[in-house]
């Protein structure tokens, strides 16, 4: 009798773990004993350092990701938004508009926020007001950012031409707090801002609403559409984020410039665990996601199994198995 009591506890404890909740730091876990033994260097304090901080820029834009996914949208727009800010950011800063170089960088950072917001609201817009399908919407504008970014250089690259400028700018990625890389503090800074909104407000209570089933949304009283632009302004303004810390990572820009970065945040949201049709964000398996992506990469650079040529797919094939794993864990429920 006492045992058949013990095995309905540990039954009914096992049924309270999510496992879509856990399976990306189980994931995480399991990649980082495989990267121990594929190379001895791998888990040292500089590598993961490294690593955290080489994500930052997808593990920003996967968090406003979260949002629009969260919601039941899709921005495929994200790598090119990147592109088109940072040249923008860079030009203005080139422009030498103002004669103080801390002003001068104080003004280009606002700008790119701007820009960034302002390109996510165009996307949201379009979407909700037009009644078009995101993929179809933010595939186009992904198509006029990398226009507009290839007129803007002419083919080629923009490059911050003031060196006091870039000298200034520089420790916002390559400078560390207390030994804590400023990209990764960065990427707390907005995983908790997220997690915040998303979780502990009722706007964050309205997106998974919104993504969870329109309609009823709407009944309850729920502006579906401006739930829906907000998410995009979200994503609008995470990707500038990113682009200031991007920019003093190489101090140039081009038409090439977030190539693939649509799949790789796209990869983090659902290896997260967030479901792609909606109704059910999670902010830090978002984050977990991103620095799995990376990872992945850092593992394939140390060892000799696979060609870092392969880095591109091998994360399209994780987005098929983490979609195929959610599936079967959704059939089981």
């Amino acid at each position: 009798m006492n045992d058949s009591v013990k095995a309905e506890a540990g039954s009914g404890f096992m049924n309270k773990i999510d496992l879509r909740v856990m399976a990306p730091f189980l994931a995480l876990a399991l990649l980082l004993v495989l990267g121990t033994f594929s190379n001895p260097n791998f888990l040292t304090v500089n590598n993961l350092m490294n690593v955290a901080t080489r994500s930052a820029f997808i593990a920003i834009i996967a968090v406003g990701a979260t949002f629009v996914i969260s919601a039941g949208g899709l921005d495929l727009s994200v790598g090119a938004m990147v592109a088109f800010v940072a040249s923008l950011m860079i030009m203005f800063i080139n422009s030498a508009a103002i004669a103080n170089p801390y002003l001068l960088l104080v003004a280009a950072m606002i700008l790119a926020i701007l820009i960034g917001m302002a390109c996510g609201l165009l996307n949201g817009v379009i979407t909700t007001v037009g009644r078009i399908e995101p993929f179809i919407v933010t595939l186009g504008t992904m198509g006029i950012y990398r226009g507009l970014t290839t007129w803007l250089s002419q083919g080629g690259a923009i490059t911050v031409r003031d060196f006091e400028v870039q000298q200034i700018y520089r420790p916002a990625y390559f400078g560390n707090v207390l030994g804590v890389p400023v990209p990764v503090i960065a990427i707390i800074a907005t995983a908790l801002i997220g997690a915040f909104v998303l979780y502990r407000t009722r706007y964050g209570r309205h997106v998974i609403a919104v993504g969870s089933n329109e309609e009823v949304a709407r009944y309850s009283g729920i502006s579906v559409r401006n739930v829906r632009i907000i998410t995009y302004l979200i994503q609008g303004l995470c990707v500038a984020v990113a682009v200031l810390f991007y920019v003093p990572r190489l101090g140039s820009t081009s038409a090439t410039t977030g190539m693939l970065w649509e799949l790789q945040a796209i990869t983090a949201v659902v290896v997260g665990g967030t479901a792609l049709r909606g109704g059910v964000g999670r902010i830090w398996g978002t984050i977990c996601g991103a620095f799995i992506l990376e990872i992945v990469g850092n593992i394939m650079l140390l060892s000799n199994f696979i060609s870092e040529y392969l880095i591109a797919a091998i994360q399209g094939a994780i987005i098929i198995i983490a979609m195929l794993v959610q599936r079967s864990l959704l059939r089981r429920q």
